[in-house]
């Protein structure tokens, strides 16, 4: 009998250093940087592949945050993949609680899967390879053992932590487990030189399979404080169609830890046996734009363009460009990244840095480090296109079923003009049905409402005006989405 694999995403994170592609309100593991689809689409159909195996795949159970639960929900059913359940993560509480929501969700029923927990912003450019190196990891785990990934090193780095094992010291041995002897922390460039020399050493690449009851078991071992917090957060949980939400003041006292220092640190040298698949499938964790052009294919001089680019005597330089035609003159090692609302221009070697501009940002209270001007909503998005003093000006698409809440404001009207589709519009006691080319007036202070009662998207152009036109300005009525918050 097969033994069941049920797939653990995490989902979280802000991944500020891919700013300003990558915001809190978008992060980067549902950004497309390579190919068509998002890192969160590629990491589920990686998952998923393991089926080829003969294993027994149970739907992926993501772990990501309450602000991001339609988007993890809509990228996966794009690629027709429906999640087993979302548990969503109140507050941000590193990869060790999340985690254990996953250990104990898996476990609710008496069963005991074994979990393959991987990270959802990764990518890898040999997926045959990767599944291959899972399989072989299940097929441990399935024993009771704690099994990691390492990633055969490509060059000496100073970004990732290492594992230092024995009896894996060639990619002739890729898919042998080996017993890992010490997890080391992100070392100096003399230090990584030297372990790429002696060998036996494999990046960290945050991916762990392992049965639910083995880690409820370590982490009872080294950190029960965790667990017990965890525990008494999740056994208090709400549970909403898809979504799981543990009790938000109970796991507000969950200490912050990652699982390295929760656990794997711990594990060499004590009764909890920990093994490590080496893979050299072109793992990377995008975790810096130098890692994106690392990744990227590259032109004669060593260029990755994405976008509307035009080059001229560059080399080694990375341009993306979303919004606008970006051309760039005699670079070499550097980095330009374009959005409609902010550009980033850094040297390669210094993209690590991206973050304390996000930091600076942030804490000037500037909106930037947060959200894109194109703002994504459960009922499809909105992009700021225009606005000056006592007006903006705004595209809405609005998904098919879906509507905005019955909402009204103290501060400003709204005229709305259909370019696509069919809208249906509540304003005060009437409701009335638009076409394309066709508008209305809301008047200031008028309960109204916004859906799309049709098959394909609704696009509306909003002009607002009035003497504050923030997103706070909304008093909502009835929703569909069980907002609180502005949009």
């Amino acid at each position: 009998m097969k033994n069941s694999l049920q797939p653990v995403i995490l989902a979280g994170g802000s991944g500020t250093r891919l700013w300003p592609l990558s915001r809190e309100g978008y992060p980067k593991q549902f950004l497309i940087l390579d190919g068509n689809t998002s890192l969160l689409q590629q990491t589920a159909q990686r998952v998923a592949a393991l089926a080829s195996t003969g294993a027994a795949v149970q739907p992926p159970l993501v772990v990501g945050g309450e602000e991001h639960r339609f988007l993890i929900v809509d990228q996966l059913r794009e690629i027709r993949c429906e999640p087993a359940h979302v548990v969503l993560e109140p507050l941000g509480r590193n990869t060790a609680p999340a985690i254990t929501l996953a250990a104990l969700h898996a476990s609710a029923a008496g069963e005991d899967p074994v979990l393959v927990v991987t990270p959802a912003d990764q990518t890898v450019r040999d997926p045959a390879a990767f599944t291959a190196a899972l399989a072989q990891a299940a097929e441990s785990a399935a024993s009771g053992d704690i099994v990691v990934l390492g990633i055969a090193p490509e060059r000496p780095e100073t970004g990732f932590g290492y594992i230092r094992c024995s009896g894996a010291t060639s990619s002739a041995n890729a898919g042998t487990a080996a017993a890992v002897e010490q997890f080391v922390e992100k070392p100096d460039l003399a230090t990584a030189v030297r372990y790429l020399e002696e060998g036996g050493y494999y990046w960290n690449a945050g991916i762990f399979v392992l049965r639910a009851s083995t880690w409820l078991k370590a982490l009872s071992t080294f950190r029960p404080d965790i667990l017990d917090a965890t525990r008494a957060a999740f056994d208090s949980r709400k549970v909403d169609g898809k979504f799981i939400r543990p009790n938000r003041e109970l796991f507000a006292e969950v200490p912050s830890e990652s699982i390295d220092y929760a656990v794997m640190e711990r594990c060499p040298g004590s009764k909890i046996a920990v093994r490590m698949v080496s893979c050299a499938a072109g793992w990377s964790d995008l975790g810096a734009w130098e890692a994106v052009w690392q990744v990227g294919d590259k032109d004669d001089a060593g260029n990755v363009t994405s976008g509307d680019v035009l080059l001229n005597g560059s080399r080694n330089t990375l341009v993306h460009a979303t919004h606008r035609l970006v051309g760039a003159i005699g670079l070499e090692d550097i980095v330009v990244v374009e959005t409609p609302d902010a550009v980033l221009v850094s040297h390669r070697n210094h993209s690590q840095a991206v973050k304390k501009i996000v930091s600076e940002l942030s804490s000037s209270g500037r909106g930037e480090h947060s959200q894109h001007r194109k703002v994504h909503r459960p009922w499809g998005w909105y992009d700021s296109i225009d606005m000056g003093d006592r007006f903006q000006v705004k595209r809405i698409m609005v998904k098919p079923g879906a509507s905005l809440s019955l909402q009204m404001h103290h501060h400003r009207a709204e005229h709305w003009i259909v370019v696509r589709g069919t809208a249906e519009v509540r304003c005060g006691e009437k409701t009335l049905m638009l076409t394309e080319n066709q508008s209305t007036y809301i008047p200031l202070g008028e309960t109204h409402r916004l859906a799309n009662p049709g098959k394909v998207p609704l696009e509306i152009i909003e002009v607002q005006s009035g003497s504050y036109l923030g997103e706070d300005d909304i008093v909502r009525f009835e929703d569909t989405y069980g907002r609180s918050k502005p949009g």
